[in-house]
């Protein structure tokens, strides 16, 4: 383990360069990999840093822009190499985005395509309903969503809807990214490519009745085998409205951004959108998402569904400006639900981004509103990084089971609030968002496979594990740190009192830590487009 923390994937030439080293020490010099020395620099005191318990130095480098690869060294330690360049984050972009391919669903996995991390078809026979096994259905595609094999609605829609909206804000960055999958080389960007590859599965989750399907997994998560090997009898398990609301978004909002490349798609996922919102207004009330009676997969429920109609409501008339879907907005507002959260289990934040690149009409006063919410929770969260001395906008509360979650949100609300203001205010808060995921964090770790020396390898996921192969496959963003230990293996190593940003294992089955998930790739695809945008 390295002494000297970086962000691991590298910096921009001009952007804001910072180190960390805790413990005592005066001054720093950039070293490239001969061992000539580039700049001189010194160590500024922070001090505690609350939730690592680290008294903390800081080391700013931004002065330095010479392109190149480097290593920060002093008397008390060295740093892992970075670079230095323009082109420093399209290695971890690609990987990133690489990763949802390595999680499908019902394919095989060519060498031409997945390297050593080929596999055969899985998951292709017949799936029952769990209330009525008569009835049958094969359904084929989407993503393994995390660790296991289950695929899921409400997180499935939510990874897709902030891949999309990279590429609303961002198109530049992905009209020409080649990921090297099946589709490559065909009409659509390969962004795309890899959304319609889980839009085509969340269309078969619908019912005839336009209600949805909240998962299709087996009764009980696979042991750690391959999942060509996961022989199990699948299931559909029962609707619920969030799956039908987020469902029901993630169409409407697909509708918009597919119908500049195919028509006939984007009109097929509108007509879905209005089938399962005309099934929302006929059912009210609030269909929660419990597992039945020997079930034990992922139960992805939630409190209420206010926030999952709330982001229906507004991506319904985001695309057709219809004024029925903007009076349910309205109204929905009044009710109490988090503003601005952005999934997977709070999803009006989404909502707010629809109203916010509606090409119709939302008027002055809301859009007021929506602007001066996100603005005011980017401030906050700027205040909350000043108090840390790695610059994390986490406070002990955001240390949750993915609480890189949560980190990449926070980077995401503060691209936003620049957007709005059409300016940098949060830039640079927002990089040090991506340089905490990176290595600049109390382990010195870089929380994405095969990004950086010092990455973590071993997740809680079911084929790096059975593949026999030592290197993870690349781009799997760990859900990180968590103060409330929820495993054996956490419980074993973790002892009670660890700081929250201290509180994480590498280890396979630490899956309250070191679980994967498409839900925290997809945020950091953002903050990367947005910083690779902007550069």
């Amino acid at each position: 383990m390295y002494q000297v923390y970086v962000n691991q994937a590298g910096y921009y030439p001009g952007e804001k360069k910072m180190a960390v080293i805790c413990q005592p020490a005066e001054h720093f010099a950039v070293e490239d990999m001969q061992g000539n020395i580039c700049y001189y620099g010194k160590w500024e005191v922070f001090g505690l840093d609350e939730l690592s318990q680290d008294t903390v130095y800081q080391g700013d480098f931004s002065d330095f822009q010479v392109p190149g690869r480097y290593v920060i060294r002093c008397d008390q330690g060295v740093s892992a190499s970075f670079e230095i360049g323009t082109h420093v984050y399209d290695k971890l972009m690609y990987d990133v985005m690489r990763a949802f391919y390595f999680l499908r669903c019902g394919c095989a996995l060519e060498e031409k395509h997945a390297g050593v991390y080929t596999h055969d078809a899985c998951h292709t026979g017949m799936a029952a309903e769990w209330e009525n096994h008569d009835v049958k259905k094969r359904i084929l595609g989407g993503w393994h969503d995390a660790g296991d094999y289950g695929r899921y609605v409400t997180p499935g829609a939510v990874a897709v809807a902030q891949l999309l909206y990279a590429f609303m804000f961002f198109p530049d960055v992905f009209v020409n990214l080649e990921l090297n999958i099946p589709e490559t080389g065909n009409h659509l960007p390969d962004i795309l490519n890899e959304c319609k590859w889980e839009l085509d599965w969340l269309l078969q989750m619908q019912r005839e009745d336009g209600a949805v399907y909240h998962k299709l997994t087996t009764a009980r998560h696979a042991p750690f085998v391959m999942s060509e090997e996961d022989k199990e009898q699948l299931y559909l398990l029962p609707i619920t409205t969030i799956a039908a609301a987020d469902f029901a978004a993630v169409c409407a909002l697909a509708s918009r951004v597919y119908r500049a490349y195919d028509v006939a798609y984007a009109n097929t996922l509108l007509f879905a959108a209005q089938k399962t919102y005309r099934w929302l207004e006929e059912n009210p009330y609030f269909i929660s998402a419990q597992n039945p009676r020997g079930c034990g997969t992922g139960g992805y429920g939630e409190r209420d569904d206010l926030s999952n109609r709330y982001w229906a409501a507004a991506e319904m008339f985001a695309t057709t400006g219809e004024q029925t879907f903007f009076d349910q907005v309205v109204r929905l507002r009044k009710l109490p639900f988090p503003r601005l959260a952005l999934g997977w289990g709070e999803v009006a934040g989404m909502g707010q981004m629809a109203l916010l690149t509606s090409k119709f009409p939302v008027g002055k006063g809301m859009l007021e509103m929506i602007r001066s919410e996100i603005i005011q929770e980017a401030e906050r969260l700027q205040k909350v990084a000043d108090g840390c001395g790695y610059r994390a906008a986490m406070t002990e509360y955001d240390y949750v089971w993915g609480s890189n979650m949560p980190l990449m949100h926070h980077g995401m609300t503060m691209i936003v609030a620049d957007w709005l203001e059409n300016g940098d205010r949060f830039r640079a808060c927002m990089l040090e968002q991506l340089h905490v995921l990176m290595g600049v964090n109390a382990m010195g770790i870089s929380y994405v496979t095969g990004n950086g020396e010092y990455a973590y390898n071993n997740p809680h996921l079911r084929p790096a594990y059975a593949d026999g192969i030592d290197a993870c496959m690349p781009g799997m963003v760990s859900g990180g740190p968590n103060r409330h230990p929820g495993d054996a293996v956490a419980r074993e190593y973790i002892k009670p009192g660890t700081p929250p940003m201290k509180s994480y294992i590498d280890h396979y089955g630490s899956y309250s830590m070191n679980e994967i998930t498409i839900y925290w790739n997809s945020p950091v695809v953002f903050v990367l487009a947005a910083i690779m945008h902007q550069a």
